[in-house]
């Protein structure tokens, strides 16, 4: 793999030291000996931009399908209807479509409503949210540690000075530790939310691995169900088969408001990024909704709503449950598409929308 990432460097893709350990780790979690985990592992983790994808894609077939890697040629921006699933990606020769066509299936894939994509299609989105890296956002720890620069650390200063018998030490210095800020995610799972449900899910098993100690998951339905334990499986379809045992009320009601006040009564929400994956279809008590998501918003330091239908072309938050909420949200983001989660991960890295 190191070798492959320095073919890459040669021929024009910057896969670094970071984006290579980045591809260790991914294919951690798959096998590397499938050449379909290897190429997509890869081109998730080394490319940087669009114009890395035919350098990469040359370069993937010359080094491990034996044939002779020419000269990279530019990018060509190409328009082309072509919906080939990515299953097909790393086949072709050297000077063939693949590239093109999987440079197109990748991006109709990127951008298509999950609730609308083939079961071939659906498992090519499970293999990249099962590499997906969501940067977190840092908070400031009470934790000290020695720095070049900060607050004067005397008692550091004082003992560097005795123990050079009485000379005059080099001034020490002390900054505070950064950590993870802790991200709760609370997913729908009601008759309504079905059919991304799943999605979200496996979106939340990545976070959790990511940062097992700074993530909480719970489902919410007719009843609130922590997930957390059962998402540190490392293996996807593992972690989704003790999920799915463990939420006794799929496709049920959505009783929201309720569910946020028992979160709110047993969990500690301060000072986190608090995220609600649902449609906003309430069945419960409006007003109780309202009044406990200003609650949250009190003691969050982010609160985001995730609703697949926001993707959607003339969606309107027309709901009770959306218009009691919305007033309390701090970025109200679409949940329906690898590209809305890019857009979610973003803001758990601390951008604004």
């Amino acid at each position: 793999m190191t070798g492959f990432a320095r073919t890459l460097r040669a021929a024009g893709v910057p896969a670094d030291h970071e984006r290579t350990q980045g591809l260790l780790r991914a294919l951690s979690h798959l096998d590397a000996a499938e050449p379909r985990d290897v190429y997509w592992a890869g081109r998730f983790t080394l490319c940087a931009s669009a114009d890395d994808l035919p350098r990469y894609d040359r370069v993937f077939h010359a080094y491990f399908g034996g044939l002779r890697a020419g000269r990279a040629r530019p990018a060509a921006i190409t328009v082309t209807r072509h919906t080939a699933t990515m299953s097909g990606a790393p086949g072709g020769g050297e000077d063939g479509p693949a590239p093109v066509a999987s440079a197109s299936a990748a991006e109709v894939l990127r951008n298509r409503d999950v609730a609308k994509m083939t079961g071939a299609e659906l498992a090519e989105v499970r293999r990249l949210l099962a590499v997906f890296r969501a940067e977190r956002e840092q908070r400031r720890s009470r934790r000290w540690r020695p720095s070049h620069r900060g607050r004067l650390d005397s008692r550091a200063t004082i003992r560097e000075t005795l123990r050079r018998g009485g000379e005059a030490a080099r001034l020490r210095y002390r900054a505070h530790r950064t950590r993870p800020r802790r991200v709760v995610l609370l997913v729908d799972v009601s008759g309504s939310m079905t059919p991304y449900a799943d999605t979200l899910l496996r979106l939340a098993h990545a976070l959790v691995r990511r940062e097992p100690r700074a993530t909480e998951v719970f489902s919410a339905g007719t009843r609130l169900t922590r997930l957390t334990a059962e998402l540190r499986h490392r293996d996807p379809a593992t972690a989704m088969d003790a999920v799915s045992r463990a939420i006794p009320d799929w496709s049920g009601g959505t009783r929201l408001g309720e569910e946020l006040k028992r979160f709110l009564s047993l969990n500690d929400a301060r000072g986190a990024v608090v995220v609600i994956a649902s449609d906003g279809w309430e069945r419960g008590d409006v007003s109780l909704l309202g009044a406990e998501m200003a609650r949250l918003s009190r003691m969050a330091h982010r609160v985001i709503w995730v609703n697949p239908h926001k993707g959607k072309r003339g969606y309107q938050p027309l709901t009770a449950g959306m218009r009691a909420a919305l007033p309390h949200i701090d970025d109200f983001v679409a949940g329906h598409s690898l590209a809305a989660f890019e857009e979610l991960a973003g803001l758990l890295g601390g951008a604004h929308a």
